[in-house]
């Protein structure tokens, strides 16, 4: 019956027709059909279609607040195109019953004077647990009580980052429930990589986001990351950052798209919603364990902030909220993070919560504080830039993690006291080897400068949009995109090269989209143009029945045989009753995977046949195509 009435509303005619809206709604039509499976049935959206994937997460029917993100983005344009916006407030409903954490009570147990515990964050899986230490001061959080008297709750309204959406693990941390089990029906929130830069998805022990001791060993999953006198029940929530800002981008265009068709008051509840989350979000702008930013390193000597001293203003890696399960415990905690992605940056949304009278948070502070972000995001590509025009990494207050001393070479050229980082905080892949952060953070700016014509904008994206044009290979009406990066000297003296190409369909459609936002307030007709062979390049060459494909022949699934790190003696169990010990691998904590119809595949390749070639449909590259077809059709009216 949903899928009928669907088709009804598909098939209306187009109140913006045109070849490239025509393919967006192609597109949104296979991504939105129940029967291609993007979406569960609870209505969120999977990370995949196949459920064979190991990447960010480790299995495809897992998703990601990334995900989310480009599904409020995604509705958002069909409202645009359509005129009907009530698919976007129905994806942000959703979000919030299941993205929105509500086991939060202990939260209103919180000291803002004691935002958390300081724990080292080591080099390998095979250094932790890492041990809790009270000596190293920490900072004042300045937000905390800011926030509660805004919106009168203790609780965040930010994304849990990963799910388990089909509750394959068992652990049952459905919405108000910890540790439910197997039995437990709906998306799962669970937790994953805790144990420094080279835990790869590879090496990681998952765990619950509520732990009761139920699954895992004697302390649950506890004692595999902090060493501690005594553990306790406990929940723990982490946010990306890069979604929550990206989920506001989308609330952004949807203000202006409803605005200009005459309907903004359709969405003007769920614009409050967005605003809210900008709000949270400002725990993405500080230090980790709040100390004073710059020339931050020695833990016990970087001094402990106060005030928004602890502020770096821009859009970090993560920031985590958790607290006691259990009422007989009082206590609470929230960091930040002292690490900053240039691909993670987005001053479109940071110019909508500063300057959008629909998406202006109610913190008191808050329009200041994403004002001084904007200026400061600027500031950090102007200074991750190569004399090409990529972007390298990012910068860290807290080096190695654990406000450790970097080399000289980086102590004499600081962004704001900060320390230059080519890879920041994952090294297994290196973080910004792959190509693909590149458009996905430079459409953000891009669409920063056709709202807002800044010159600052312009002169970054002049240089990225040459480089960028000039790294695509075109072949007739194919193309193979940049897919690894590396990097060498510091900044100003960054150098990149490319090392290698593939049919990376998402970051293609990223490309055409950044180049046809730059194109349209520029004037550039080389980039108007490559955008679009790169868009008529996806449609003629890897459409499909589900969407767009390529082949991907993943040599890396040899991994699935790789030992994952526990400490000798150590024993646990997952509900299934796969054994966590020191023999563990990441297929046999993962027994399930060899029921999976692909499987077969994987094993021969185990087995020493050849490596598997997979077709996979992600969300985010699917909607991210969808995305660059509406945005061209939209900005050219063609």
């Amino acid at each position: 019956m949903k899928y009928s009435a669907f088709l009804v509303i598909a098939l209306v005619a187009s109140t913006q027709a045109g070849t490239y809206t025509d393919r967006f709604l192609e597109q949104y039509k296979k991504i939105k059909d129940s029967s291609n499976g993007y979406f569960s049935k609870e209505g969120v959206p999977y990370h995949s279609v196949e459920t064979l994937i190991v990447e960010a997460p480790d299995q495809g029917h897992e998703t990601t607040s990334e995900a989310y993100s480009y599904y409020i983005w995604l509705e958002a344009m069909y409202g645009a195109i359509q005129g009907d916006f009530s698919s976007f407030n129905s994806a942000w409903e959703n979000l919030e019953k299941y993205a929105i954490p509500t086991l939060q009570e202990a939260n209103s147990v919180y000291d803002p004077s004691k935002p958390a515990t300081y724990a080292a964050e080591l080099d390998s899986p095979s250094d932790y647990p890492s041990t809790i230490d009270s000596s190293i001061p920490v900072g004042q959080d300045p937000i905390a009580s800011e926030l509660k008297s805004a919106y009168g709750s203790d609780n965040f309204y930010s994304m849990h980052w990963l799910f388990d959406v089909d509750n394959v693990y068992g652990f049952g941390n459905i919405q108000g429930q910890c540790e439910a089990g197997p039995s437990a029906s709906g998306p799962s929130l669970y937790n994953n990589y805790q144990r420094g830069p080279e835990e790869s998805v590879w090496r990681t022990i998952p765990q619950p986001s509520c732990d009761m001791f139920k699954y895992g060993g004697t302390n649950g999953f506890l004692d595999l990351f902090t060493g501690d006198s005594s553990y306790a029940h406990q929940y723990k929530y982490t946010a990306a950052p890069d979604a929550d800002a990206r989920a506001i981008q989308a609330a952004f265009w949807a203000n202006q798209w409803a605005t200009e068709k005459g309907v903004q008051g359709s969405i003007s509840s769920t614009l409050s919603k967005a605003a809210k989350m900008g709000d949270y979000l400002r725990y993405s702008l500080f230090d980790k364990y709040f100390k004073k930013i710059g020339n931050c390193y020695e833990a016990a000597d970087c001094a402990a902030g106060s005030g928004k001293d602890s502020a770096h203003y821009l859009i970090n890696w993560y920031f985590a909220w958790g607290g006691s399960y259990n009422a007989q415990y009082d206590w609470s905690w929230r960091i930040g993070d002292g690490a900053a992605h240039f691909g993670y940056q987005n001053p479109l949304a940071a110019y909508a919560l500063a300057n959008d009278a629909s998406l202006k948070p109610k913190g008191s502070t808050a329009v200041e504080d994403w004002t001084k972000s904007l200026e400061r995001q600027l500031e950090l590509y102007e200074y991750l830039q190569s004399s090409v025009g990529a972007f390298a990494g990012g910068v860290t207050n807290s080096w190695k993690g654990r406000y450790a001393t970097p080399d000289s070479a980086l102590l004499n050229n600081t962004f704001h006291g900060m320390f230059y980082d080519w890879e920041p905080v994952y090294h297994d892949p290196p973080s910004n080897r792959w190509y693909g952060m590149q458009p996905w953070s430079v459409d953000r700016l891009a669409q920063y400068y056709y709202v807002t014509g800044d010159s600052k904008a312009e002169a970054l994206l002049k240089k990225w949009v040459s480089w960028a044009i000039s790294s695509i290979k075109f072949s007739g009406t194919d193309f193979d995109m940049p897919s690894n990066l590396e990097w060498t000297g510091n900044p100003p003296s960054v150098s990149v090269s490319i090392t290698s190409y593939g049919k990376d369909l998402g970051t293609a459609g990223a490309t055409a989209r950044t180049l046809a936002y730059y194109a349209a307030k520029s004037g550039d007709s080389s980039a108007k143009e490559t955008a679009k062979k790169l868009l008529d390049g996806l449609y003629e060459n890897y459409k499909d029945d589900l969407g767009f494909s390529a082949p991907e022949t993943r040599e890396d699934y040899s991994r699935f045989n790789e030992k994952v790190y526990v400490p000798s003696g150590w024993t646990g169990t997952y509900p299934n009753g796969d054994v966590i010990d020191s023999s563990a691998t990441f297929i046999g904590i993962r027994s399930w995977y060899k029921q999976d119809p692909n499987w077969s595949k994987v094993e021969t390749y185990l087995n020493g046949g050849a490596a598997p070639v997979f077709n996979y449909h992600r969300f985010w590259a699917q909607a991210d195509i969808a995305l660059a077809f509406g945005a061209y059709g939209m900005l050219f009216n063609e």
